[in-house]
C-alpha cells in the first residue's frame, strides 16, 4: 500500500496469506519472537537459493510448496541467471530481496555453501534450511567443508538446520518449507525425524487416517539445531499436545536427555531409535555421517528421561495415530468390549505382555450391563456381549463401562458374524470418539465386510485397527 501512495511498484514479493491470521490474539503477536525458533517456524520473509524451474527438481517442488502455502510471509526466488521462476521475478542474492530474510533455504551443491553462508551472515539472516547433501556423510573431504560452514555460522549467530534433510513444515500456519509432495492436515502431533524417507511415508499415509500434525520437522544430519533444540520448542507450543522422534543419532546427548526429561513432564515423547545392530550402525554411518551410540545405554537413558521407545516402524505410525485423536491414558487399566472370546483373549496377552491390566469392574457397572445383556454375557472383563450383539447393545455397553471409575482406557471389538451390521456398531459408537474423557481404540476384524465400519471409526476420531492385538500393543 506504501508503494502504491508513493507511486512507485519496485519488485514486489509473493505472499503466502491465510485469513484466519486476521484472527491473531493480541497476546500471541505479543509472544512472536521470544523463542529462538520462533522466526524458523513464523518467517515473514524466505529465501529459496537455488529456485528452478526445471521439473522433478528439488528447487522448483520446494518453491511451488512455499508459495502454495498460506503462511503469510514473502518468498523471494534467488536465481543468479533466469529473471523468473514459477512466474516470480527472482532476486540474483540475499542482499538484493527487498525486505529482511528471516529463512534463507539453501539448494546448492556443497562446495558452494560455505560462501553463502558467509551471505547469509553478512545480510543478518536468523535460520538457514540446507537442504544439500555432501557433507560429513561423504568422508573427509564433506567433514572439512562441514566445519568451515559451522565455524562461520557460529561466528554470525546464524541457526542452521541440515543438512542433507527435506526440510520444515507446520501445517498449522501453512508454512511448508519442504520438498515433499503434499501437506497433511493441521494436528496436535508434532513429528521430527533424521530420515526424510520416513517423512514422506508418514505424511502419505496420514491421509487415509485422518491424522493431523502441528509440526513435521527434517533434521538430517544435524550440524546445529539438533532434537533437543526442537524438543524444547516443541514442549512450549501450545499446538503440539505429544511429540514423535524417528532418530539414527541422538547428537548432543546431555542436552537432549535435558529437553526430554523436561518436555516429557508434560507431552509424551515417543521415539524409534534405529542402529540398534552393528550393521544398522554402520548405514546410518553412511546415511547421516554421525555414529549411532550404545544402545543399552541409550535405551537406560530414554526410560530414565520419561521417552517411550518403540521398536517397530508399524508403532510409529499407531502412535501417531493414537496420539493425534485420542486423550492420554491416566493409568493401564483397560477395559475390554468384544462380540466374540476368543479375540477378548488375544487382547488380554497382547495387554498383559506390553504392561497394561485388565480393569476390575466396579459392582455396579455389572449390575447395570446385567440390566441390558443376554445373561450368558462374560460377567466380567473383558466384556463379551456374545455373537449376536447389535448396533444398540455396543452403543448400550460402551456407555455404561465409560462411566466406569476404575478404567483408564477402552478397547472395542467386532468381528462380523451373520447378526453382525459392522456399520451401524461404528455409526453407534462414533459419539464417544471425545466423550469419555479416556482413549477409546476399536477392532473391527475381518476384510470387505467391516471395512465401511472401520473407516467411519477412523473418521469420527477412534482409531481402528484390524487385530485387537496391535490395539493393545
Amino acid at each position: 500500500l506504501l508503494c502504491l501512495k508513493q507511486g512507485s511498484l519496485p519488485h514486489l514479493p509473493i505472499f503466502a496469506y491465510s485469513p484466519t491470521m486476521a484472527m491473531i490474539d493480541a497476546k500471541d503477536v505479543l509472544s512472536i519472537g521470544h523463542h529462538p525458533l520462533d522466526t524458523l517456524f513464523k518467517p515473514r520473509a524466505v529465501a529459496v537459493v537455488g529456485a528452478t524451474e526445471r521439473y522433478g527438481s528439488v528447487g522448483r517442488t520446494l518453491l511451488k510448496n512455499l508459495i502454495s502455502s498460506p503462511f503469510g510471509g514473502a518468498v523471494y526466488p534467488v536465481n543468479t541467471s533466469k529473471s523468473q521462476v514459477l512466474g516470480i521475478s527472482t532476486f540474483k542474492s540475499i542482499a538484493a530481496c527487498p525486505s529482511k530474510v528471516d529463512v534463507v533455504i539453501v539448494i546448492l551443491p556443497a562446495k558452494s555453501v560455505p560462501g553463502l553462508v558467509q551471505e547469509c551472515v553478512d545480510c543478518g539472516v536468523q535460520h538457514a534450511i540446507i537442504i544439500s547433501a555432501g557433507f560429513r556423510e561423504v568422508g573427509p573431504e564433506g567433514e572439512a567443508l562441514e566445519e568451515q560452514v559451522k565455524a562461520i555460522a557460529a561466528k554470525g549467530g546464524l541457526r542452521i538446520v541440515g543438512p542433507n534433510c527435506l526440510g520444515l513444515m507446520s501445517p498449522i500456519s501453512g508454512f511448508n518449507a519442504t520438498f515433499a509432495n503434499l501437506m497433511p492436515k493441521p494436528g496436535s502431533v508434532a513429528f521430527v525425524s533424521q530420515s526424510g524417507a520416513m517423512i514422506t511415508s508418514v505424511l502419505d499415509w496420514s491421509v487415509g487416517q485422518k491424522v493431523g500434525f502441528s509440526a513435521v520437522i527434517s533434521v538430517g544430519a544435524m550440524m546445529d539445531v539438533d532434537f533437543s533444540d526442537f524438543i524444547e520448542y516443541l514442549a512450549n507450543d501450545d499446538n503440539t499436545k505429544s511429540i514423535v522422534l524417528y532418530m539414527e543419532t541422538i547428537g548432543n546427548a546431555r542436552q537432549f536427555l535435558s529437553a526430554a526429561r523436561e518436555a516429557s513432564l508434560s507431552k509424551p515423547i515417543v521415539v524409534i531409535k534405529g542402529g540398534k545392530t552393528d550393521a544398522a550402525a554402520q548405514a546410518a554411518a553412511s546415511h547421516t555421517g554421525s555414529l549411532t551410540g550404545s544402545d543399552a545405554v541409550l535405551d537406560a537413558a530414554f526410560k530414565r528421561a520419561g521417552v517411550l521407545r518403540v521398536e517397530d516402524i508399524a508403532d510409529v505410525f499407531e502412535m501417531a495415530d493414537i496420539l493425534s485423536k485420542q486423550p492420554l491414558a491416566k493409568g493401564r487399566r483397560m477395559a475390554i468390549l468384544t462380540n466374540a472370546g476368543g479375540p477378548g483373549v488375544l487382547a488380554c496377552d497382547a495387554l498383559s505382555k506390553n504392561g497394561g491390566v485388565l480393569a476390575e469392574l466396579e459392582p455396579e457397572t455389572i449390575e447395570k450391563l446385567n440390566k441390558v445383556l443376554p445373561a450368558a454375557w462374560s460377567h466380567g472383563n473383558p466384556i463379551d456381549i456374545l455373537g449376536d450383539a447389535t448396533a444398540t447393545t455396543y452403543e448400550k455397553s460402551l456407555e455404561i463401562i465409560a462411566k466406569d471409575k476404575n478404567c483408564d482406557g477402552y478397547l472395542v471389538v467386532l468381528t462380523p458374524q451373520a447378526m453382525t451390521a459392522p456399520t451401524d456398531c461404528a455409526t453407534a459408537l462414533k459419539k464417544y470418539a471425545t466423550s469419555t474423557g479416556k482413549p477409546v481404540l476399536s477392532s473391527w476384524m475381518g476384510g470387505p465386510d467391516v471395512e465401511a465400519g472401520a473407516q467411519a471409526l477412523r473418521e469420527a476420531g477412534i482409531p481402528c485397527y484390524k487385530y485387537p492385538d496391535m490395539a493393545c500393543r
